[in-house]
C-alpha cells in the first residue's frame, strides 16, 4: 500500500464484528480496508478455547452469507438443544429447540476458530485490503472524507470509517462520541471441564446469591462454563487448586453433571455495561462492543455485534451507486434499524442482573415465582426460547 490510500469503507478493528462486516462486503462494489494492530491468535491444535460463544440461528445465517461458517470444522460445533434455568429460591424454567420449531437454540463455537476463519476469508477477497500490523494515531473528518494517520506515517482516507475496535474504542473517542459506562463489579470466570454425566445438548444456568453460573455443552461429556460473580469471589475461585475449583463449580451446579475434571485453566474478565450516545456521526458508524456492551447472562453480546454488521451491510448494499456511503442521512437508517433490538437486549439483560442481584426477600419470591410461571405456560416458554435464540 502506498503512503496515501483511499477506501470507500475503512473498518478499524478486525475482531469478530469488524471482520464479519468486511467479509459480508465481499464481492461488493466497495473497496474495503480492514485495519488491525495484530492478527488473531491461532486456534489451539488440541483442547478447547477457554472462551466460547453461543451463536444464534440468525447469526449462523449471517456467517454463512459472510462465507465463513461452512469452513468451520463441523466436529468443533455443538448445538444447544435445550435450556434449563434455575432461580436462587426454587424457580425453574426449561425450554427446547424442538418445542419452538428450531433446529437449535444456539450453536457453540470457539472464539479463536471463528476469528481465524473470518480473518482468512477477508484476506482472500480482492476488494478487501487487510492492514496489519497497523495502529491509528490521528483521525479527522471533513465534508468530503475521514482521514486516518497510522503510526508508521501512512495516510488513509475513507468515505466511511466503521469503529469495530472494542468497548474502549479509539475511533469513538477520536470522534468525540461519549459513552455511558458502568462496571458491574464482577468478573466472568471461564473454564472448560470433562463431566461425569452426559449433558445431552443442554445448556444450564443458575441464578445464585454469588452470581450467575452457566454450563454450555461442548462435544462429548465436556462443558464450558461462565460464572459471572463479584470480583472478590471471582479472585477466590481463580486462586483455588484445580481440584478445589472443580469441586466448587460442580457443587454450585448441584452436581447436575456429576463430578468435573478441569481441561483448561480458569480465567477471568471484567464485566461492564456500556452504551454509546449515538451509533453514527458524519462518515462514522459504530458496531459491536464499540457501540454497546451487555452482561453475558443472556449470551447476546457477540450476537448483537453480528447483527450490527448485518444491518450496516444491508444499508450499504441498498444504496444507489451515486450515493455517498458516509452520508449521515444514510447512516441514520442503520442506527434506526438497530435501535429496537439493542434497547431490548440491553434493557432486559441489565434488569435481570439487577433483579437477581438484589438481596431482598420479597423480590426473591417474585423473581422465582415469575420464572416458574413462565416455565409452566407453553406460549411463554416459546417466547423465551426465541429470545434465547436471538429471534425477536
Amino acid at each position: 500500500m502506498s503512503s496515501s490510500t483511499h477506501f470507500d469503507i475503512l473498518i478499524v478493528g478486525a475482531g469478530l464484528s469488524g471482520a464479519s462486516l468486511a467479509c459480508a462486503l465481499r464481492g461488493s462494489r466497495f473497496r474495503v480496508g480492514l485495519l488491525e494492530r495484530q492478527p488473531p491468535s491461532l486456534p489451539l491444535a488440541e483442547g478447547w478455547d477457554a472462551r466460547i460463544y453461543a451463536i444464534s440461528p440468525a447469526n449462523v445465517e449471517f456467517l454463512q452469507h459472510c462465507g465463513a461458517w461452512e469452513h468451520l470444522p463441523r466436529e468443533r460445533i455443538v448445538p444447544v438443544e435445550k435450556m434449563d434455568v434455575r432461580g436462587d429460591a426454587g424457580g425453574k424454567l426449561a425450554f427446547s429447540a424442538y418445542e419452538s420449531g428450531l433446529q437449535a437454540l444456539a450453536w457453540i463455537v470457539e472464539s479463536s476458530r471463528m476469528a481465524d476463519e473470518l480473518w482468512q476469508t477477508a484476506r482472500r477477497q480482492p476488494n478487501i485490503s487487510v492492514l496489519c500490523p497497523a495502529s491509528p494515531v490521528e483521525m479527522a473528518v471533513d465534508g468530503a472524507s475521514a482521514k486516518v494517520v497510522l503510526e508508521d506515517g501512512r495516510h488513509i482516507t475513507a468515505s466511511l470509517v466503521v469503529a469495530a475496535d472494542g468497548v474502549n474504542s479509539w475511533v469513538r473517542t477520536q470522534a468525540g462520541i461519549a459513552a455511558e459506562m458502568r462496571p458491574y463489579g464482577e468478573l466472568g470466570v471461564v473454564a472448560n471441564f470433562r463431566c461425569e454425566k452426559p449433558h445431552f445438548g443442554t445448556a444450564f444456568q443458575w441464578f445464585r446469591p454469588d452470581g450467575v453460573l452457566a454450563y454450555l455443552p461442548l462435544l462429548g461429556n465436556q462443558i464450558s462454563i461462565v460464572w459471572s460473580t463479584p470480583e472478590s469471589h471471582a479472585q477466590e475461585l481463580l486462586a483455588l487448586t484445580p481440584e478445589a475449583f472443580c469441586a466448587k463449580v460442580a457443587e454450585a451446579g448441584g452436581l447436575q453433571l456429576g463430578e468435573l475434571e478441569l481441561i483448561t485453566p480458569p480465567a477471568g474478565f471484567p464485566l461492564r455495561w456500556m452504551k454509546a450516545d449515538t451509533l453514527v456521526a458524519p462518515r462514522l458508524a459504530l458496531i459491536g462492543d464499540a457501540a454497546h456492551a451487555v452482561h453475558p447472562l443472556s449470551g447476546h453480546g457477540i450476537n448483537l455485534g453480528f447483527q450490527d454488521a448485518q444491518a450496516l451491510v444491508e444499508m450499504l448494499l441498498a444504496l444507489p451507486e451515486f450515493r455517498d456511503c458516509g452520508d449521515l442521512s444514510a447512516l441514520q437508517r442503520y442506527a434506526r434499524a438497530r435501535a429496537e433490538e439493542t434497547l431490548l437486549v440491553r434493557g432486559t439483560t441489565d434488569a435481570l442482573q439487577r433483579l437477581f442481584k438484589a438481596d431482598l426477600a420479597p423480590l426473591g419470591f417474585v423473581r422465582n415465582a415469575g420464572m416458574s410461571l413462565v416455565g409452566a405456560i407453553s406460549p411463554l416458554r416459546s417466547v423465551m426460547a426465541r429470545y434465547a435464540a436471538g429471534l425477536f
